[in-house]
């Protein structure tokens, strides 16, 4: 692949060790010169922020930024972020970070444009006043796939739930995809936001919105995934490795972006609105045990995942190497661990229930069956 290859299509991709560097080309193309730099502590003290605005200074480009966003980011945290922009007078957001500085830029980039109003405010359904100011997304994870969609995933403090924030508008106009900026990840988020990025392809396969597409994104998407995140894993210093996350974790989000996903986004989001567990942590509780109750419906799907990794093509092997693989990486706990107890069972059932996720899973649970997965992790 050319590492600087502006591909087709609404999202312009720049792949390679060292795309960062092609920042500026990419702002003078899309004649923009007041950056909003949307990112998180981690990224700022592993010292990329310093590396980005370096890059921005050096091209005479102005820039500020916002790099309080925290995992499982709220729409307060999104408001105060906008504010800056507005303040400094933003005309891009550039997105950098993880999963939670890429969905919260997309709120950002509403609520800019439509200062008089707040990032709850705009519910993916909901058409804003004025389009979002452009985005440009530079992921320092392999799991989300958000630099390739309109939605993020927000928490609303005040409902006690997540929503989906974004317009059509909030699709990033580029995405800068440098393995260099993720060899930095410490192992336990290279093990989250990798089974992110598993999940994603599993789900979307197995989804009622699976079209031939999606199904050929998400299939390349596991076979560089399932080889890569061991790897990855153990040598967060390994480009290739790194390289071949970054690109599965793009695919998988091009594949979910077509088909929607299913049941273990359902739990998993549930999960981390009733008490905060970390997205792939909450995905990877539960991914085995759905892929069993989805079982009776999707052996030929699971069958053709095992040609995707290597081995039996079976879809008791696949369940089980799924299993092992999240062992492996040392990603997999139980909901007890994170603070679920039998409590909240049926509260969580019913936000899973609810969320618009659920309801493209291939088998449509019941309240009781939820209650049983979610029960056999505790």
């Amino acid at each position: 692949m050319n590492p600087f290859a502006l591909t087709p299509g609404s999202v312009g991709i720049r792949f390679g060790a060292g795309a960062i560097n092609q920042l500026p080309e990419v702002l003078v193309g899309l004649k923009k010169n007041k950056v909003l730099i949307i990112t998180d502590p981690g990224v700022a003290g592993a010292g990329v922020l310093a590396q980005v605005e370096a890059i921005l200074k050096s091209a005479g480009i102005q820039n500020t930024s916002f790099a309080e966003i925290k995992p499982n980011p709220n729409t307060l945290l999104i408001d105060a972020a906008a504010k800056v922009g507005i303040e400094f007078g933003a005309d891009v957001v550039l997105a950098l970070g993880g999963g939670s500085s890429l969905d919260s830029a997309k709120g950002v980039a509403l609520v800019v444009a439509n200062p008089t109003f707040s990032s709850a405010s705009f519910n993916y359904s909901i058409t804003p006043e004025k389009p979002a100011i452009p985005i440009i997304a530079i992921p320092t994870t392999s799991g989300t796939g958000s630099e390739t969609n309109s939605w993020g995933v927000i928490d609303d403090p005040i409902r006690q739930c997540k929503f989906y924030v974004g317009d059509a508008s909030t699709t990033p106009v580029v995405a800068i995809l440098d393995p260099e900026l993720t060899v930095g990840l410490p192992a336990r988020s290279t093990a989250g936001t990798g089974i992110d990025a598993l999940t994603h392809a599993i789900e979307s396969l197995t989804s009622k919105g699976s079209t031939a597409v999606s199904a050929a994104y998400a299939h390349q998407a596991i076979k560089l995934i399932s080889k890569a995140l061991p790897v990855a894993f153990k040598d967060g210093a390994n480009v290739d490795a790194r390289g071949e996350m970054l690109m599965g974790a793009h695919l998988a989000g091009l594949a979910l972006t077509l088909s929607g996903l299913g049941l273990v986004h359902g739990v998993a989001h549930s999960v981390s609105a009733t008490v905060g567990t970390a997205h792939g942590e909450a995905l990877a509780t539960v991914l085995p045990e759905v892929m069993e109750f989805n079982s009776r419906v999707s052996n030929d799907i699971y069958a053709s995942i095992g040609h995707d990794m290597g081995i039996a093509a079976n879809s008791a092997t696949v369940i089980s190497a799924v299993r092992d693989l999240a062992d492996e990486i040392q990603i997999r706990n139980k909901l007890s661990h994170y603070g679920v107890t039998q409590d909240l069972v049926q509260a969580i059932s019913k936000k899973v229930l609810e969320d618009s996720v659920t309801s493209n899973n291939p088998i449509d649970p019941t309240q009781s069956e939820v209650e049983s997965i979610l029960l056999s992790r505790i």
